[in-house]
């Protein structure tokens, strides 16, 4: 915005940009480490005979719904996994799939997208008649969805009502600090503070409406810093929220101290431990979690790379952007059966490939 000066160093205890990525990427075959549940992320529930119909068909593996992402790993190698946040889901249907363990049943069919690309993947329960794969994917998403301003910046929204700040469910408000100056524009605008555990809003006196709710996952850096218009409390948001450099003032200037320490004694605490907004609750589901809280053991393994001729681990998970049929049937040597025709410069071997 041109009205602050000097750098922009980094803050003891801040959230950095690539800290939190377990609900915003897609990550195949990740370490044991990347598994684990960060903090703010809990499970939710975990089912342990489910297929990875699309990249690992044929393979029994593990399903973890946490209030982030969807893991899954092989029972044979744990080094073969999924890990995919629910910020990169674009649908989730049931439809029809053919299952190496199953056969022709229903399946979970998760349409994603990730830097660019389309991802699909299958995955199909191996529990019959059971349909928690299903309706639990589904809620959990849901509510993921539904609760973004926990996690998102937002400008301009349906937050303020009657001057007051309209809580979120796990939200707590703190301090509420009339005179607040905006100073993105050159006259600046007046307004008030709402401080919260999860996030700081700033609305303008005169247009409720003109308001910025800026999540404590989304803050890069918090500083008092020289201004145009004098010392100013500054901002910067991470690059995934737009990189925002926001400043406000409050006077008197001891005042914006007092006001910076208690934001920045929130945040500070906020990312010991998160609020992610999603609160879920799975009734009535075996008792088999508590192997889920047991510390894996990293292997004392060097892994060496694949040749280069190998196609990436993440190709057969590529969604066909353009495919709206199936493909003629051929006759598949390999397997003695006719199936649907592959992309080209994929074969069966690879796709049955364990990487």
């Amino acid at each position: 915005m041109g009205v602050f000066g000097g750098g922009s160093n980094l803050e003891d205890g801040q959230l950095s940009d690539d800290a939190i990525w377990q609900d915003r990427e897609i990550r195949f075959d990740v370490s044991l480490a990347h598994l684990e549940l960060r903090r703010g992320e809990f499970l939710i529930d975990s089912m342990d005979s489910v297929e990875d119909t699309k990249g690992n068909n044929g393979e029994r593996g593990e399903l973890v719904i946490s209030n982030l992402r969807l893991l899954w790993w092989s029972h044979k190698s744990r080094r073969t996994n999924l890990s995919v946040g629910y910020n990169s889901i674009i649908s989730i249907n049931i439809r029809s799939a053919s299952s190496r363990l199953r056969g022709a049943t229903q399946a979970l069919f998760v349409l994603t997208k990730f830097n660019g690309s389309r991802f699909e993947f299958i995955f199909t329960n191996l529990v019959k008649n059971s349909p928690r794969l299903f309706t639990t994917i589904q809620a959990v998403y849901r509510a993921y969805d539904t609760t973004k301003l926990y996690r998102d910046l937002k400008l301009r929204g349906a937050i303020i009502g009657d001057k007051e700040l309209k809580l979120l469910p796990l939200e707590q408000t703190y301090n509420k600090v009339n005179g607040v100056w905006n100073l993105s524009s050159d006259q600046g605008n007046l307004g008030t503070f709402f401080i919260s555990n999860v996030r700081l809003v700033w609305h303008a006196n005169l247009a409720e409406n003109f308001n910025v709710s800026i999540p404590f996952l989304q803050m890069k850096s918090i500083r008092i810093r020289d201004s145009k218009f004098g010392p100013a409390l500054v901002i910067e948001t991470t690059q995934r929220s737009g990189g925002y450099i926001l400043g406000f003032r409050v006077d008197p200037q001891e005042k914006m101290q007092e006001v910076y320490k208690e934001i920045h004694s929130l945040w500070q605490g906020f990312s010991v431990n998160p609020i992610f907004g999603v609160e879920f609750v799975v009734e009535d589901k075996p008792e088999n979690i508590h192997k889920l809280t047991v510390k894996t053991a990293q292997d004392n393994v060097e892994i060496v790379n694949q040749d280069e001729d190998h196609p990436d681990v993440f190709t057969a998970y590529y969604a066909d952007g353009v495919k709206n049929s199936d493909r003629d049937p051929v006759f598949c040597s390999e397997i003695g059966l006719a199936i649907e025709g592959l992309r080209d410069g994929i074969t069966i071997d690879q796709l049955w490939s364990v990487f």
